[in-house]
């Protein structure tokens, strides 16, 4: 089967769903049909069929098998996700979009879902080797990333960010006083909270790395776990548990939310 051609107007996730629509109807499969034959839920494929939802490769993989498509949604969904993508995160990337929970913890930089363009282009680009092309394709894919937060089912998200996360200058004063307007913004939604833990606290619980615990529908969570060169993503009941362990740990060390926001206020103004 030679590979289609998407129109370069086209987001590439709004073309992967729109192949998979058409590769479904050709088989003459109701979304329902498909969903029970791929093990995920109609209203998921439904949401990934209009460009809503990012899929995993697990399902792309499902599809291929149910729809005979020789692998055809498994190379696109490669496409999908970016070239420049690290394949361990691509897995990732469709667990982030099912989850109706978010926790993070990161000790080291804003999380990647509220950042802003300009944060995360630094941040990117502090990247060993990776060139403007590679950095603008990460860039793209993250701020896509970043709908979830603001669409009709929106998960809740809860990010506990050690102090010196406002204090590092990432990219300069006006890149670091535009990341603390969209922090304080980001919170204007009743589905996001941000807490800080304080540096006079001396606590280093959580200081060797980040993660990201995703609460899923009827499954097990999965944990995202920041490292120098990779992450890892493991459902492993032992490391989940670890890491929910760590969290409350570092929660409890974190100023209440009213407090949080006063310190990214005044975090503001030392940057303007």
């Amino acid at each position: 089967m030679n590979p289609p051609s998407p129109d370069p107007h086209i987001r590439p996730l709004a073309f992967f769903g729109s192949e998979l629509r058409k590769y479904r109807k050709a088989k003459g499969l109701s979304l329902e049909r498909l969903a029970a034959a791929i093990q995920f839920s109609p209203s998921l494929l439904g949401f990934v069929e209009r460009g809503q939802r990012t899929p995993s490769r697990l399902f792309a993989q499902n599809c291929d098998n149910a729809l005979a498509l020789g692998g055809e949604l498994t190379r696109l969904w490669k496409d999908l996700t970016g070239e420049a993508t690290p394949g361990w995160f691509r897995d990732w990337l469709g667990i982030e979009q099912e989850a109706h929970t978010l926790h993070t913890w990161q000790p080291l930089y804003v999380p990647g879902l509220l950042q802003t363009e300009a944060y995360a282009r630094v941040v990117l680009r502090g990247e060993p080797e990776i060139s403007d092309e590679q950095v603008e394709k990460l860039l793209a894919r993250r701020m896509e990333r970043q709908e979830i937060l603001t669409r009709a089912n929106a998960p809740l998200f809860r990010a506990i960010l050690d102090e010196g996360v406002l204090q590092r200058p990432i990219g300069g004063r006006d890149v670091m006083r535009e990341q603390m307007g969209r922090l304080l913004h980001a919170v204007s939604s009743p589905r996001v909270g941000i807490q800080i833990v304080p540096l006079a606290g001396g606590d280093t619980t959580g200081l060797l790395g980040g993660f990201v615990i995703a609460q899923l529908p009827g499954t097990t969570d999965r944990v995202y776990i920041d490292s120098a060169t990779h992450g890892h993503v493991t459902d492993r009941l032992e490391e989940v548990r670890a890491v929910h362990s760590r969290y409350d740990a570092i929660r409890a060390k974190a100023l209440p939310e009213h407090m949080s926001l006063d310190l990214i206020r005044e975090a503001e103004k030392r940057w303007s």
